[in-house]
């Protein structure tokens, strides 16, 4: 393979890893396959599961996405698979579905997480308004942990005294005020402060907050 043609390949992968994939788990065949019709009709990948059991049986690729999930399966429902998933700390966003829909049902899914909870029959439209809002949901949470994963990177590679320097200039101190709290000269505090804004991966004090804010979320 030459280079040019490796690198088409690789573009391409990571093209699809960037791709939304639901998963549709469902034991009624016809709505499983017509809802994944109806995704595939707006361009929109699919895999359909008919059990939970079937579901958990295999990994699944690391894309963008949500669940569309019948809240009665045989073995383990779909609310009980949602506190399984939050347990594993899983994230991916829930559109619940049922034709059996209840207020205290409805509402243990939404404070347990779920994005929205359509009661059958409901009209295609209404289904992929809720799995684009699930998407969407769960590309700004891949987003935020790609964010912190960087940021707890970088700041693995600070030394002690560039931590202290961080913590100072983020809290709006000047190089002078920093220089006399930590006893070192205000050269040696440029130093230090140049190092902490090249190895955070920043341009300036605004961005190195906002990492710094992110690290304060981790904590």
């Amino acid at each position: 393979m030459s280079a040019a043609t490796g690198n088409r390949a690789n573009d391409a992968s990571a093209a699809k890893a960037d791709t939304p994939l639901v998963v549709v788990v469902d034991d009624d065949d016809g709505m499983r396959d017509g809802l994944m019709d109806v995704l595939r009709s707006v361009g929109i990948d699919s895999l359909g599961f008919s059990s939970t059991t079937e579901l958990l049986a295999e990994p699944l690729p690391d894309r963008p996405g949500c669940l569309v999930l019948d809240v009665r399966l045989p073995g383990l429902s779909g609310l009980d698979l949602q506190t399984k998933l939050n347990g594993m700390g899983n994230k991916l966003p829930i559109v619940f579905m049922t034709g059996y829909a209840d207020v205290p049902m409805s509402v243990r899914a939404m404070k347990a997480g779920a994005t929205d909870f359509l009661t059958k029959p409901f009209r295609d439209q209404e289904m992929l308004d809720a799995v684009s809002v699930a998407i969407e949901r769960d590309r700004s949470r891949r987003l935020e942990l790609t964010a912190a994963n960087e940021a707890v990177k970088a700041a693995s590679s600070l030394t002690p005294r560039e931590h202290e320097v961080m913590e100072a200039v983020v809290k709006g101190l000047l190089n002078k005020q920093v220089a006399h709290l930590l006893d070192i000269s205000e050269v040696t505090v440029k130093i230090h402060r140049g190092n902490v804004m090249r190895k955070m991966n920043v341009t300036s004090l605004a961005d190195l907050v906002r990492k710094a804010e992110i690290l304060k979320s981790l904590a």
